[in-house]
């Protein structure tokens, strides 16, 4: 069943089980998604996932304690959308920064605080006698780059959407289409902040013997070795990705999958103790309890579209128990 955003109702909506409520937190719109097994919190500001969790499990996505549901500021926390490129335009291929020399030029692009289009939802039955499991799709899209002004200085045409797909599992796709007459560059993340129970004893897998950018001592190359254990302030950028990685919460007795499509690349980040008391809407202490791994298109795996091309770039996350 497909809903136009005009008939999205303000109170729960029980179609097949699932559920959705227009709030506001703090100034900012939300859907709120609940199903049978799981509860999705998405702002329509920035289309971004602020939270999801399993019932009766601990949240997969983190969200800051101190987030400040304010029009126009990043909220801490979630699954911002960074495009058309990500971090620090200077770091970005030159490639990426030819297109971009007016207007604002903030770290991580320019759609993370824009009010993003919702084009609706589809929500399909679960039905024990086809298979049909139970799932809700909700489509965002950018508003055209020539009606908002953080944009105008893009090629016209440009088409930015994102779908996230709420089923046995999570999946976001962000696509571009390049409705432009000129080849554009650009680099792009789903910048995921994942909940861990202690980050002391968590770990990452899938990293090992790739190559990545240590970018905390003067990006220089390195090459992983073994697992991934967080011991410290961690910014690096990995290359040459080819299967999921995993985050072992050993705290909470899980495995969370990562699995994703388009992309080669991945960012991970924790601030550690001294840089966590610098970060706005941030608790001294909540970078114990959280981890970024952020599914990308980055440095020499930027995307580069003709006119008329497209890309996507997705993650599928999950969890399991540990051992399973």
């Amino acid at each position: 069943m497909s809903t136009p955003d005009s008939e999205l109702s303000t109170q729960e909506n029980p179609i097949g089980g699932a559920q959705l409520e227009r709030i506001d937190m703090g100034q900012l719109k939300c859907l709120r998604v609940t199903t049978s097994k799981a509860e999705l919190l998405v702002a329509e500001q920035g289309a971004q996932v602020l939270s999801y969790r399993l019932h009766g499990e601990e949240p997969l996505i983190w969200l800051s304690d101190q987030a400040a549901f304010e029009s126009g500021q990043a909220v801490r926390g979630g699954v911002p959308v960074c495009w058309p490129w990500f971090g620090d335009l200077a770091r970005n291929p030159a490639q990426v920064q030819a297109l971009h020399t007016g207007g604002r030029l903030p770290a991580h692009g320019l759609v993370r605080n824009l009010d993003w289009l919702v084009r609706g939802m589809t929500i399909t039955e679960a039905d024990e006698h086809s298979g049909e499991k139970e799932s809700v799709q909700l489509e965002f899209s950018l508003p055209p780059t020539d009606a908002s002004p953080p944009l105008r200085h893009l090629p016209a045409g440009l088409e930015l959407r994102l779908s996230i797909h709420l089923g046995e599992r999570l999946q976001m796709t962000l696509s571009t289409r390049n409705g432009s007459d000129q080849t554009v560059a650009l680099t792009q993340a789903l910048h995921t902040y994942f909940a861990v129970g202690d980050i002391h004893q968590a770990s990452i897998d899938g990293l090992e013997d790739r190559p990545y950018i240590e970018t905390l001592e003067g990006w220089s190359p390195r090459r992983q070795k073994g697992r991934l254990h967080i011991t410290g302030e961690t910014d690096r950028i990995y290359h040459d990705l080819s299967g999921p990685l995993v985050i072992r919460d050993t705290k909470w007795g899980r495995r969370i999958c990562i699995e994703a499509s388009g992309s080669s690349s991945a960012v991970v980040w924790n601030p550690w103790v001294s840089k966590a008391r610098r970060l706005s809407q941030f608790a001294d202490d909540a970078w114990q309890h959280m981890l970024c791994i952020e599914t990308a298109n980055v440095m020499d795996d930027m995307v580069t579209l003709a006119p008329g091309e497209q890309h996507s770039m997705g993650v599928t996350l999950w969890s399991e128990a540990m051992g399973a």
